[in-house]
């Protein structure tokens, strides 16, 4: 008995040291962020529905039963008597005959491409502007301030509008199709990059490491580039994910207004939204199909959106 006591005295003790050792040698942002997602149920759920969601977008197009354009079951459409699901259409038939699991699958992969190259744009041009201004702000003096001044005042006018209606305006200006949904909806994202990167580096401006490279005489834009942008780039990451559920959501408003896809044979979550309104009666799972797509994808973005706010922010880290 007392060797075992001795046992696990000694192991306790070896658990204690490799705790202590952990301890001094610290644990980097990302890594231990990516530790409190592991533990966070939202963040596992939002990450599952992702993978899903990013599966049956890449790879389901390949496995589809029937070609989602073609009218295969015309014959049996009957004025608003359409096929319900059977063996052959696990989802039933539109009202053109075509098989709607097929064109559920088809279309994920068209609305994860509107998300995240509607993102990516909103993403690179708000993330410029946003940087010109935190570093102009941050470290140039009184002309960067006014840079920063005019610079602000353009995401300002950007932010006055709501932005949908800004969305909207921009698609009638340059005309209905899918590339107009993605400059559209990106566009409307900009202001939201832009200021959260600016306020980021300009909190970076702010700290130690930037003192001690100023007073080793290191120019302010190498700063600005290798040390105050690369630590500001946390919020505006975890602010992507999260505007992929709302890019999302208005290239379906985009689409469902008439403003998306001209060519009706490609399947599109939205465009398919909007057709199924003139059959709500007598087919509604025509609209609830992509409208449930659409919200569980959304939701998927916005649980491991917030989720990594969360595990980033170190107000919450215990």
């Amino acid at each position: 008995m007392t060797v075992t006591a001795g046992k696990k005295r000694e192991k306790l003790d070896r658990l204690a040291e490799l705790a202590a050792r952990d301890d001094e040698q610290g644990v980097s942002l990302w890594k231990e962020a990516f530790r409190r997602l592991r533990r966070n149920p939202a963040a596992i759920v939002g990450a599952v529905i992702l993978t899903l969601f990013v599966l049956v977008a890449v790879i389901g197009p390949f496995l589809v039963p029937h070609p989602p354009e073609a009218q295969l079951w015309k014959g049996e459409v009957r004025l608003g008597d359409f096929p319900g699901p059977r063996a052959e259409n696990w989802f039933g038939t539109d009202q053109l005959g075509r098989d709607e699991f097929s064109r559920m699958i088809v279309g994920a992969r068209q609305t994860l491409l509107v998300g995240v190259v509607s993102t990516l744009i909103g993403l690179a041009i708000g993330s410029l502007i946003g940087g010109v201004a935190g570093a102009a702000a941050g470290l140039g003096g009184r002309w960067g301030r006014a840079v920063d001044n005019v610079l602000m005042r353009f995401i300002d006018m950007l932010l006055a509008m709501p932005s949908l209606l800004l969305a909207i305006s921009i698609a009638a200006l340059l005309g209905a199709g899918l590339t107009t949904v993605m400059i559209a909806v990106g566009v409307v994202s900009v202001p939201v990059f832009a200021r959260l990167l600016r306020g980021s580096m300009i909190a970076q401006s702010n700290s130690d490491y930037v003192l001690a490279a100023t007073s080793l005489g290191v120019k302010k834009p190498k700063i600005a580039l290798t040390h105050v942008v690369p630590n500001s780039l946390a919020p505006v990451i975890v602010q992507a994910t999260l505007t992929l559920a709302t890019a999302i959501i208005e290239a379906a408003a985009l689409s469902f207004l008439g403003l998306g896809n001209n060519d009706a044979s490609i399947p599109e979550w939205g465009v398919m939204l909007a057709d199924a309104q003139s059959y709500l009666d007598s087919a509604p799972r025509l609209a609830v199909l992509p409208a449930l797509a659409i919200i569980v994808t959304a939701l998927g973005f916005t649980l491991l959106g917030e989720a990594m706010r969360e595990a980033l922010d170190p107000k919450l880290r215990k």
